[in-house]
C-alpha cells in the first residue's frame, strides 16, 4: 500500500493515458471528449478533490486556447483567401510550369510545403489532385509518382511548420517560441519531404510498389497544367508573399527578443510586429489585398468561404483545448514531475522521450494531433526539470511532431482519406503512404537530433 502511495501520480497518469486510449480506440469517443474524461480520471486517481480537478480543468483549457485559438482561426482565414483567390493552383502551376515528367515530382514536394503552411492537410490535397492527375496523363505514369510528393510536403508542413494547428498547440504546452519553430520546422520539414516523397516515390516505382489511379471524380476539373494555364506569374508571386509575409515577421520577432536591441523602441515595434497574432492579422490583409478574387461571382466565392472556414476549425480548437486540460491536471497531480524524475534518472533524454512517446500514442490511436498533446503534457514537466531554454523548446515541438507524423494506417482518417483519393487498396496504401508518413516523421526527428548537437 505505502509503494502504491508512493507512485500514485505516476499511477494516475498511466489510469489516465490508458483510458483516453481506451475510449478513443475501443469505444470510438470523439478525442475532445475522451481528453476531458481522461483528465478527470486522472484528478480522481491522484486523490485531488472534485473542485480542484474541475479548476485545472478549466484553467488548462484557457491557458493553451487564449493563444491557440486566435491563431487557427487566423490561418484558417489566410487559407481561404489561398484558395479562394486561386493561389494555392497558381504555386502548383509556377513549380511545375517548364518541369517536364519526372522533372515535377521534387516540384511536387515542395508545392505540398508550401500549401500546407496556410491549408489543412486534407483541404491542401482535394485542391492540387487535379494538378497531380495533369502531371501522370503528361508523363504517362502512376499518379503516386506525382502524388507521394506532394502528400509527404502536405504532412511535412502540417507537422512542423506553424500556423499549422499541430506545432501551435505543442508550442504553446511547451512554451517554445514560434519564430524557431518555424526556423526548425523548415530545416526538418525539407529534408523529410525530400526523402519520404521525391526519393521513395522513385524508388517504389523503380520496384514496383507504386499502384492506383486517382478517383474518378478528381477528374472533372482536372485542367491540363502545360496548356493555357488559368493563373499568370504575378498571381504566383502574390501567393508566396502571402504565406512568406507570417513567416517572416515571426521569426524576425524571434530573433531580435534574442538580442539586447528588443529593449529599444524599434526592437519592441519590430516584436511586437512579429508576434504571431499581429504578423498573421498582417498576412490576412496583404492576402485580402492581392488575392481578393474580382467580379460579383468571385466575391460572392470568397463571402462563402470566410463564413465557411471556422467549420473545421471548430473541433480543432476544441480537441487542443481538452489537450491543454489534460496537461495541466497532469501538472497539478505531480504526475508530469514524477515521470521527469523517472525519465532524467535514467538517462533518457527530453528529444528522444519526446519523439517516442508521441509515435506510441500515434500508432495506437490514430490521431496526430491527440498524440501530439498528449506527448507535450507528459514532457512538459520533464522540460521543465531538465531548464531547457528557447531553442530546445522548440527542438522539443518538433520532436513531438515528428513523433505523431509516423505510421499513418488504418486508424488515421488521413489514411482513408489518401487511399480514397488514389483508388488504393489497404495493402497498397499500406506500402505507399504509410512507408511515405513514417519516413517523414523519422527523418524530421533525425534532423532534429542532428541539430541539437549545435545548439
Amino acid at each position: 500500500m505505502e509503494i502504491l502511495i508512493q507512485h500514485q501520480p505516476v499511477l494516475s497518469a498511466l489510469v489516465g493515458v490508458s483510458a483516453l486510449l481506451y475510449l478513443i480506440i475501443a469505444r470510438r469517443m470523439s478525442a475532445f471528449a475522451a481528453l476531458l474524461v481522461s483528465a478527470l480520471l486522472t484528478g480522481i486517481a491522484a486523490g485531488l478533490d472534485p473542485m480542484s480537478i474541475l479548476k485545472s480543468v478549466q484553467n488548462g483549457m484557457a491557458g493553451v486556447l487564449g493563444f491557440v485559438a486566435v491563431i487557427v482561426g487566423l490561418g484558417a482565414l489566410l487559407g481561404v483567401f489561398l484558395d479562394i483567390g486561386g493561389g494555392a493552383h497558381a504555386i502548383a502551376r509556377g513549380l511545375t510550369k517548364g518541369r517536364e515528367g519526372r522533372a515535377a515530382i521534387w516540384a511536387m514536394g515542395f508545392v505540398g510545403i508550401f500549401i500546407a503552411i496556410p491549408v489543412f492537410f486534407d483541404v491542401g490535397l482535394i485542391l492540387l489532385v487535379p494538378v497531380v492527375a495533369a502531371l501522370a496523363r503528361r508523363a504517362k505514369a502512376s499518379p503516386l509518382l506525382f502524388g507521394l510528393p506532394l502528400l509527404s510536403g502536405l504532412a511535412a508542413a502540417h507537422a512542423f511548420i506553424p500556423p499549422t494547428p499541430g506545432p501551435i498547440a505543442v508550442a504553446e504546452i511547451l512554451g517554445a517560441e514560434l519564430g524557431w519553430v518555424i526556423v526548425f520546422g523548415l530545416c526538418a520539414g525539407i529534408p523529410a519531404m525530400l526523402v519520404a516523397g521525391p526519393v521513395y516515390a522513385r524508388i517504389a516505382e523503380k520496384t514496383g510498389l507504386l499502384g492506383g489511379q486517382l478517383a474518378d471524380n478528381s477528374h472533372d476539373t482536372v485542367e491540363d497544367i502545360s496548356v493555357s494555364p488559368s493563373q499568370s506569374v504575378g498571381l504566383v508571386w502574390k501567393a508566396f508573399a502571402t504565406i512568406a509575409t507570417p513567416l517572416i515577421l515571426i521569426v524576425m520577432g524571434a530573433v531580435i527578443n534574442l538580442t539586447s536591441y528588443k529593449t529599444t523602441g524599434v526592437g519592441q515595434g519590430l516584436v511586437f510586429l512579429g508576434h504571431p497574432f499581429v504578423a498573421l492579422l498582417i498576412a490576412c490583409l496583404v492576402a485580402y489585398y492581392l488575392l481578393r478574387p474580382e467580379g460579383a461571382e468571385g466575391q460572392e466565392k470568397l463571402r462563402q468561404g470566410l463564413e465557411k472556414a471556422f467549420e473545421p476549425t471548430a473541433a480543432i480548437i476544441l480537441v487542443t483545448g481538452a489537450g491543454g486540460a489534460f496537461k495541466q491536471v497532469l501538472i497539478d497531480t505531480d504526475a508530469g514531475a514524477a515521470i521527469a524524475n523517472i525519465a532524467l534518472s535514467s538517462g533518457v533524454i527530453p528529444i528522444v522521450a519526446a519523439f517516442l512517446i508521441a509515435a506510441v500514442v500515434r500508432v495506437m490511436q490514430g490521431s496526430a494531433t491527440v498524440a501530439m498533446l498528449t506527448a507535450a503534457g507528459l514532457i512538459a514537466p520533464l522540460v521543465s526539470a531538465a531548464g531547457s531554454n528557447s531553442l530546445e523548446l522548440a527542438l522539443l515541438t518538433i520532436s513531438v511532431a515528428a513523433g505523431a507524423t509516423v505510421l499513418s494506417h488504418v486508424n488515421d482518417s488521413g489514411f482513408w482519406l489518401v487511399s480514397r483519393y488514389f483508388n488504393l487498396s489497404v495493402p497498397e496504401t499500406l506500402r505507399t503512404w504509410t512507408v511515405s508518413s513514417t519516413l517523414v516523421g523519422v527523418t524530421g526527428f533525425l534532423m532534429v537530433l542532428l541539430i541539437s548537437f549545435f545548439v
